[in-house]
């Protein structure tokens, strides 16, 4: 099967009120945990590129191993590039290969963000690539993505008809109170589902995303602490919220913190126990184990995209 873009991807999902997985990748362990995962539970995969992994693994790298992922699993694959900075970075990664892309103005005034979106939907529509944009920020960092709380906002809904009228993107990520990285809240987590229900109503149809939707899995957090590591206590997104948004017009949920967790919690695990090993064969076989079995959970108990393949 060869890669796809998402937009028939997204009317399945939109329609049978479930969520697509868009997990970030870094390396081939981790680009193998995913699709096992998602191979076993026969669900529909979005696998993200961020700048800082294209400069981690480089470009060709990762569309290779993506390439051989596709080969081994013959699922449905979305190749996405998230939250690209700018055209130039937007226009590489489509000639490059990608089926899908996002262009991050959330940074920029409405105009100047209305302006660059359409830009990178005109060159990505020629070429049967689809666009991501966003309005509103959140709060938190990923890779070179920070932003403060004070400098956060959460999405108007009065705004997005006119931005996905004009921009002609494919699906909006909107600011309801998701944040990215690890360490979200001090509080008690709340989303703004009122937000979510007007942009679905105002949008009727049109695939939303969220960001900054790890649920910072507690016994992940344990497992790193136990084994020597030293990550005060965060608490993510819970899962119960995320299962809502998916069954209204979120369409993809983006998963990074959890896998980061999964992988490192599990080499951490494997190297107290046997301080011995150094063939990275053995304790990567562990990580990747942990990544597999964490997207597995993912897309059963969270997303609702298992069988969906």
């Amino acid at each position: 099967m060869p890669m796809v873009n998402s937009k028939e991807m997204f009317k399945k999902a939109y329609e049978g009120g479930y969520a697509i997985g868009a997990f970030n990748v870094n390396n081939m362990e981790i680009i193998q945990g995913i699709t096992e995962g998602a191979k076993m539970e026969n669900a529909p995969l979005i696998l993200q590129v961020s700048a800082g992994a294209r400069k981690y693994a480089k470009h060709v790298y990762l569309m290779k191993m993506i390439e051989a992922a596709i080969e081994d699993t013959d699922l449905p694959i979305v190749v996405h590039l998230d939250h690209g900075p700018d055209f130039e970075t937007c226009k590489s990664c489509i000639d490059g290969g990608f089926t899908s892309v996002m262009i991050d103005g959330s940074h920029l005034p409405f105009e100047e963000n209305i302006a660059l979106t359409r830009k990178v939907v005109e060159y990505a529509h020629d070429r049967n690539v689809t666009v991501e944009a966003e309005l509103g920020r959140l709060a938190g960092v990923e890779d070179d993505v920070k932003v403060s709380a004070e400098d956060s906002s959460y999405t108007r809904p009065e705004e997005v008809e006119e931005f996905a009228t004009r921009t002609g993107c494919d699906s909006l990520a909107i600011a309801i109170g998701t944040s990215h990285g690890a360490f979200k809240f001090k509080g008690e987590p709340k989303l703004r589902f009122d937000i979510l229900e007007e942009v679905s109503k105002r949008l009727p149809g049109f695939p939303i995303v969220l960001h900054g939707a790890s649920s910072v899995i507690p016994s992940y957090v344990d497992m790193i602490n136990q084994y020597g590591g030293n990550m005060p206590g965060a608490q993510g997104v819970p899962e119960e919220m995320l299962r809502k948004a998916a069954s209204m017009a979120v369409c993809k949920i983006n998963i990074d913190s959890d896998l980061r967790l999964a992988f490192t919690g599990e080499l951490r695990k494997h190297f107290a126990e046997h301080p011995d090993h150094f063939d990275p064969r053995q304790y990567l076989t562990d990580a990747r184990t942990g990544i597999r079995e964490m997207v597995r959970h993912k897309i059963v108990d969270v997303l609702g995209c298992n069988g969906k393949a």
